[in-house]
């Protein structure tokens, strides 16, 4: 390791010279990824979520997001990625055996919408926690529309080794219990991803194109795009358009000032935008002829409302508020929120990126983490815009810190700096697998035309298709593979299991008796 002696952090260094460098491998690695179930005439599907799947409110692995007709195929934790997208292959795999005729989308912005009232909200069932999922719902189309709703995305979760962090500890000689330590560690890889994360929309953006429809309930957003064609409107240089302003945003969030620089100040700041009304929700109102419309007036209704990049999360118990479990048990893993689905692969998500993510979370957690200002704030969302809507522009400039600096000269910085980490997780590995994603993501560097948004507009101009034909295309092509390779008889069974056991929790849940809603809401928020 001695040549990678100038690319070194000082607790990098610190951990091989203690000979614990093997305490960075085995870090629990978890995917997340949504698609929209397509029927045969190109359109959103209006089906109900398929029986055969089992239970959207109690599934483990297979519910939905905002409609539903937005499947969510959630995996385990797993220490190695290789078995985190075998066994999301084989979820999909089941998943296509209960479709009909509909395939998934595998596009992250919707094709086959009509306007909002194209997307059907997500249905869970009478009891009090799943009448909450979908008010909440509701709540999301009455503030921002369930267009934006329908987009589309993965979510991959870390977690760093434990007894990394305990080492990381002990060799730092913290005053801090391990706990408070570990929330610190975190959120110190929180806020350096936040000021590195435009490199994931420039490396992995697939979002260059959007169809007209998207713009059906929003039609003055049109403009700032130019046209590809008479479906399709884009720029020439995006990357992720998910990630832009017209994406999974809220200007209404904009001014919101969530605390990154400790646990009990992103809490804190978060379950105040929870309690705070905002007078555009109060006209809104809340039940209105008897009907709840959102489950408050407040600038967030719950913490899932707010649209971040990255988030840090601890598992909740039943019917506990995701801050208080944060607040009660410390951070468990982080959440990666601004992957794009990668419209080439069957599953959305290849092994090459994967290894790339967590040698990238690795390096943000070894690196020194300053805290962050409203300054640095404006400074990374301005980046993350820039490259979400020109990230393939010759010359791109970003701000590191208060200088300009080119997009491909700060990629290759944070890059090369990957190197030792990659060397490290490779663990003896005579392919060289974390090294050899690097060095893909280096060309890709070199030659933005090799990304994928690039290579989805190059395809369009190639075959003349609008964006919605390519993706539909796609994604059919992606369905003859699923129906070429199904899923044995073992996993079959034992996915069977999973969907019935689903069915009779939730059958459980709402034999049992109710308390009325509005006590039910009353005692949740009421939390402490």
């Amino acid at each position: 390791m001695t040549h990678f002696n100038n690319q070194l952090t000082p607790r990098l260094e610190q951990i091989l010279a203690n000979g614990h460098q093997h305490l960075l491998c085995g870090g629990f690695k978890g995917i997340e990824k949504e698609s929209l179930r397509i029927a045969k005439d190109g359109l959103i599907a209006q089906t109900p979520h398929p029986a055969a799947l089992g239970s959207a409110l109690t599934h483990p692995t297979i519910t939905t997001d905002y409609s539903e007709a937005l499947i969510e195929l959630i995996t385990p934790p797993f220490a190695d990625v290789k078995d985190t997208l075998a066994y999301l292959h084989q979820v999909h795999q089941f998943v296509y055996e209960h479709l009909d005729d509909e395939i998934l989308l595998d596009a992250s912005m919707p094709c086959g919408i009509d306007g909002d009232d194209s997307i059907p909200i997500a249905e869970y069932g009478s009891s009090n926690i799943g009448r909450m999922k979908h008010v909440y719902r509701h709540g999301l189309w009455h503030r921002y529309g369930r267009t934006m709703q329908s987009i589309a995305g993965i979510h991959f979760n870390y977690s760093a080794p434990e007894n990394l962090l305990m080492a990381l500890h002990e060799q730092e000689r913290s005053p801090l219990s391990l706990e408070h330590y570990t929330n610190d560690a975190y959120f110190g890889l929180i806020r350096n991803f936040q000021r590195i994360g435009w490199l994931i929309l420039y490396l992995f953006g697939a979002s260059p194109a959007i169809c007209k429809n998207f713009f059906k309930s929003r039609p003055a957003l049109m403009a700032q795009f130019e046209e590809f064609d008479n479906g399709t409107l884009y720029h020439p240089y995006a990357t992720s358009l998910r990630m832009s302003d017209i994406g999974y945003k809220s200007k209404n969030q904009a001014n919101l000032r969530i605390d990154y620089n400790s646990l009990s100040g992103y809490v804190d700041s978060l379950s105040a935008a929870i309690a705070t009304p905002y007078p555009e929700y109060e006209h809104i109102g809340v039940v209105v002829n008897g009907e709840y419309r959102q489950l408050n007036s407040n600038i967030l209704q719950i913490e899932n409302e707010f649209y971040s990049t990255i988030r840090p999360k601890q598992i909740i118990n039943s019917g506990e508020k995701p801050t208080l479990a944060l607040k009660r048990r410390g951070v468990r893993y982080i959440e990666i929120r601004s992957l794009d689905l990668d419209l080439f692969n069957p599953i959305g998500i290849d092994i090459a990126k994967a290894r790339f993510i967590e040698a990238l979370l690795l390096s943000c957690l070894l690196k020194d983490s300053p805290k962050m200002s409203d300054l640095d704030h404006q400074v990374n969302n301005a980046n993350q815009l820039a490259v979400a809507n020109f990230g393939r522009k010759p010359g791109l400039e970003l701000n590191k810190g208060e200088l300009a600096i080119g997009l491909q000269d700060w990629a290759t910085e944070i890059l090369d700096a990957m190197q030792p980490i990659c060397a490290i997780l490779d663990n003896g590995d005579e392919g060289q697998p974390y090294s050899a994603s690097l060095a893909s993501q280096q060309l890709l560097v070199k030659n933005p035309d090799l990304t994928a948004s690039a290579r989805i507009l190059d395809g369009m101009t190639q075959t003349g298709y609008p964006f919605s034909r390519f993706a539909l295309n796609k994604s059919a092509e992606h369905a003859r593979y699923f129906s070429l390779n199904k899923l044995d008889k073992t996993h079959t069974q034992q996915f069977n299991e999973m969907a019935k056991q689903s069915l009779d929790k939730q059958r459980e849940l709402e034999s049992k008796k109710q308390i009325p809603f509005d006590e039910f809401l009353t005692q949740y928020f009421a939390q402490q």
